[in-house]
């Protein structure tokens, strides 16, 4: 999940690999982004849901994983879904529920039952995302909203050269991610599967990368594969050779809100 620009030519089968990938570390993704900041002490997750505080309708946490959202719309009807049996088991664990086990192509739901969608960092990486995004739009209903929070392209700054330790030791320039422009390109692919976009707004948050358990954290937190374990482990070390306290890693955030044509939004 860094933000880095993915090359589009993986052939790794998804679903599979992130099914693996989360059962093995279910709840990293909160882990990771979760404490992360932004200049006024503003969260990643708070900024996702801001739009959908007391929107009318079931709102569905799409890929939810252990469900952070839950505890920032318990006011709301939530439901989660996600294909990761482990994720969805830590989500219930810590009472971030209800939540159903499901593919984002094979939603559980009927046609127009769902007043909001809250997608966090999965449209990079749920496959096929065309069939994501045309399930997404059958089960809204007209005017439904669609909140979405995608990695954005990494700039100049501090904590840049944090990145580019990881990336070097890795051996690539990108994450492969099977739909690299679902970042800031996501406007422009919702508008041509029928969303109309009202919002997009980019934000950076840091995170502390202050000792070793944090440096693994952040590389355990990036989807490598076919990135051979020993690059890995040399990116582990890379990183815990920089890290220190005051160090942090900057995470540029994009917000996407978009509704489906029906009444006057």
């Amino acid at each position: 999940m860094s933000a880095f620009t993915g090359s589009g030519r993986d052939t790794t089968p998804w679903p599979e690999y992130l099914c693996g990938y989360h059962a093995d570390r279910p709840g990293i993704t909160e882990r990771l982004l979760g404490p992360a900041t932004d200049r006024r002490q503003r969260r990643p997750y708070s900024w996702l849901v801001e739009p959908l505080s007391g929107r009318p309708g079931t709102i569905l946490d799409l890929a939810c994983g252990s469900a952070p959202t839950r505890d920032l719309l318990r006011a709301e009807r939530w439901l989660g879904i996600d294909l990761s049996a482990g994720e969805l088991a830590l989500a219930a664990a810590g009472g971030r529920q209800p939540v159903v086990r499901a593919r984002g192509d094979r939603l559980p739901l009927g046609d127009s039952t769902v007043g909001a969608v809250c997608a966090a960092m999965c449209l990079p990486v749920l496959t096929p995302l065309d069939a994501v995004l045309a399930e997404l739009k059958r089960v809204l209903r007209p005017d439904g909203m669609f909140v979405a929070l995608v990695p954005s392209r990494m700039g100049l700054g501090p904590g840049l050269r944090g990145w580019l330790r990881v990336m070097r030791a890795l051996g690539i320039r990108a994450q492969p991610w099977p739909n690299p422009g679902a970042r800031d390109g996501l406007p422009k692919i919702l508008r041509a599967h029928g969303f109309v976009v009202d919002d997009t707004r980019r934000r950076v948050f840091r995170r502390d990368i202050r000792d070793p358990p944090e440096a693994a954290l952040l590389v355990d937190g990036l989807y490598l594969p076919g990135v051979e374990p020993g690059r890995i482990e040399a990116a582990r070390t890379a990183l815990t050779s920089w890290a220190r306290p005051g160090r942090r890693l900057p995470f540029p955030l994009r917000r996407v809100t978009a509704h489906l044509p029906g009444t006057e939004n």
